[in-house]
């Protein structure tokens, strides 16, 4: 079964930034390519995260022209952006290449079972937290540096001094106006976060400071759940379809990610 397109695109992402981690090191020169396609001008020099990007995107779109999908006289723009063309072209080529099987209701039971946090309603959530914003020109490995030295800052207080650090660090150094508040976001509920952020904050039992950085669209929050109140879990029959689509969505990042392995063994594409 097909997923969506825009459902597709929407989890390319992730898959890419960690797909790329693995095969952006043997491309970086001083101007990294992919089978001598330039990922970018001389001038330029990407970050990390953009050329991973770059990396997935131009593998699929020589794999396009190699099945016949793309125009071989289809320009790769050092700029990372692909043409229209292209674009299809890549949405083809993964209906063709990935095939995600339909998920057993067994496999929806046990996943609903485990995950039963995740399909109750009414949960909500009152946190706080200190945003270090991605800006265009800002040094992504020096903000993420600021960020993991607060995250390990705040939680190594206790009691009423961790009120007082949490707040204070949030107040200097919150690219959110809610830093004027100690970072408080007062009660939220899933659907007033971006979905990355709810994803992590929501269906989960931790409170206190979050171990980790949470990333979003916006930037590197560190985050402390200050209360949880639990959602009422909904009846299996009420969310199977949610169930399913979930499954089906692991079984096709999975296949993009052996796919995208695949095309990055030499003389592949």
């Amino acid at each position: 079964m097909c997923l969506p397109g825009r459902t597709k695109r929407a989890i390319l992402a992730p898959v890419f930034k960690e797909f790329t981690m693995q095969v952006s090191k043997p491309i970086q020169t001083e101007i990294a390519s992919v089978n001598g396609v330039a990922l970018h001008g001389a001038g330029e020099a990407p970050g990390a995260e953009e050329l991973r990007q770059r990396t997935c995107s131009e593998l699929l779109r020589q794999a396009a022209i190699a099945e016949g999908l793309l125009h071989a006289g289809d320009i790769a723009w050092t700029d990372g952006v692909l043409s229209e063309q292209a674009s299809d072209a890549i949405e083809m080529l993964l209906e063709r290449k990935l095939v995600v099987a339909e998920p057993s209701e067994e496999a929806c039971r046990r996943h609903y079972a485990a995950q039963l946090a995740s399909y109750s309603s009414g949960e909500r959530v009152r946190l706080r937290h200190i945003l270090f914003a991605v800006t265009p020109g800002v040094d992504v490995v020096a903000l993420r540096n600021r960020a993991e030295t607060t995250l390990l800052d705040v939680r190594c207080h206790d009691g009423k001094n961790a009120e007082l650090v949490f707040a204070k660090a949030a107040s200097t150094l919150s690219n959110c106006p809610s830093g004027a508040d100690g970072g408080e976001l007062g009660w939220l509920r899933s659907a007033d976060c971006a979905p990355e952020f709810a994803k992590e904050i929501f269906g989960q039992t931790e409170v206190g400071v979050l171990p980790r950085l949470v990333h979003t669209r916006f930037g590197l929050h560190v985050v402390e759940v200050l209360t949880r109140e639990a959602g009422v879990p909904q009846p299996f029959e009420a969310v199977h379809g949610a169930v399913a689509m979930a499954l089906r969505q692991h079984e096709y990042v999975t296949a993009l990610r052996q796919y995208l392995d695949l095309l990055a063994e030499p003389g592949s594409c």
